[in-house]
C-alpha cells in the first residue's frame, strides 16, 4: 500500500460514489477504479460492495477506512515535522555567551528568536571566550557570542556589537565625584582588577597598550575571569577596572562608571559557529544576531 492508493480509497469511502471521488481527486474515473482494484488485489479482499447504483464499504473496507485516516494523518505530520526541521523551526540549540552580552545584544536577540522560532529548545550557558572557542570546535556548543578576534580556521564569525571600554570606579574613590570623561593619564597611580590575558588576549593587549600610551603600566591587584566578579571587587574597593561599556547595565551598588576622554579601545562581540555545523536553526540564530549589529 502506498499513500496515493490510500488517498484514492479514502475519497471513495467518504463519497461512496466513484464519480464524485474522481472529481474530488481531479482525475478521471477509470484510473481511480483501477487503483481501487489494485489495492483490493494487494490486500486479497474486497473493500467495496458495488453495483450500478450503490457503493458500500465491506467490513474490511470499514477497518481500512479508520486505519487509512490514521496513516495519512501520520504521513502529513511527518511531512510537516521534516519541513519545519528543514526550516530550522524545531529542534535544540546550545548557545554560549560572555557576560557583557547580557547587557547589550542578548535580551533582544533571545526575545526575537523565541518569537520567531518557538519550536526550538534553547540551552544557554555563560562562558568565557576561550572556553566557548574550545566547545564550539568540539561541538558541545552550536553557536557562541564571544569577544573577537576569532582565529580558528574551523569557525566562522560575524560582528554583532562594538563598544568602547570605560573605567569602573568604587563610589568612595575621589574619581567617583564626577561623571565627566576622565583622562587615562589620571589612572597612573591606581591599582586595577583585571581579567587574565588567556581569557581575551587581544582585548588585554589593547587595554595595556592604551595605558602605556597614557604614560604608565597597569598595576594589577587582582586577576579574575568573570566580568561580574570584577565589578564586585571594584565595589569592595579592591581597585578600578577597565571594562566594556555594557557592564554599566549590571548596576552594582558601590560602583560608578566614567568614559575616557581619549579614544579608548573597542570591544567587538561576534556570533561564532563551526563551519560544518551550520544547521538551519544555527543559520536562523546567526541571521537574527547580525540584525542586532551595533557600532559605537
Amino acid at each position: 500500500m502506498d499513500s496515493r492508493k490510500l488517498r484514492y480509497f479514502l475519497a471513495v469511502a467518504e463519497e461512496l460514489h466513484f464519480g464524485r471521488a474522481a472529481r474530488r481527486l481531479n482525475i478521471s474515473q477509470p484510473p481511480l477504479s483501477m487503483q481501487i482494484r489494485a489495492l483490493e488485489d494487494e490486500l486479497g479482499t474486497l473493500l467495496f460492495k458495488r453495483d450500478r447504483r450503490n457503493v458500500a464499504l465491506t467490513e474490511a473496507g470499514r477497518v481500512l477506512l479508520a486505519e487509512a485516516r490514521n496513516v495519512l494523518l501520520q504521513i502529513e505530520h511527518a511531512r510537516n515535522a521534516v519541513q519545519r526541521a528543514g526550516r530550522g523551526e524545531v529542534g535544540r540549540l546550545s548557545i554560549g555567551f560572555i557576560t557583557p552580552v547580557e547587557y547589550n545584544v542578548l535580551p533582544a536577540l533571545l526575545e526575537e528568536f523565541r518569537r520567531s522560532y518557538p519550536g526550538i529548545s534553547l540551552t544557554l550557558r555563560e562562558a568565557m571566550t576561550d572556553q566557548q572557542l574550545a566547545e564550539l570546535e568540539s561541538g558541545t556548543l552550536d553557536v557562541g557570542l564571544l569577544t573577537a578576534p576569532v582565529d580558528r580556521p574551523v569557525l566562522s564569525c560575524h560582528l554583532v556589537w562594538r563598544e568602547r571600554v570605560i573605567v569602573a570606579i568604587p563610589v568612595a574613590h575621589e574619581f567617583a565625584r564626577s561623571t565627566a570623561p576622565i583622562s587615562v593619564r589620571r589612572l597612573a597611580s591606581e591599582q586595577f582588577v583585571m581579567f587574565p590575558r588567556s581569557v581575551a588576549p587581544a582585548l588585554y593587549d589593547d587595554v595595556t597598550q592604551f595605558c602605556r600610551r597614557g604614560g604608565f603600566s597597569l598595576t594589577i591587584a587582582q586577576e579574575v575571569a568573570q566580568s561580574q566578579t570584577i565589578i564586585s571587587l571594584v565595589s569592595a574597593g579592591l581597585g578600578l577596572a577597565i571594562v566594556p561599556e555594557s557592564m554599566q547595565g549590571l548596576r552594582r551598588a558601590g560602583v560608578t562608571y566614567r568614559s575616557f576622554r581619549e579614544e579608548s579601545p573597542s570591544v567587538e562581540t561576534v556570533v561564532a559557529y563551526k563551519r560544518d555545523r551550520i544547521s538551519p536553526s544555527v543559520e536562523n540564530f546567526v541571521n537574527l544576531a547580525r540584525k542586532q549589529r551595533r557600532h559605537q
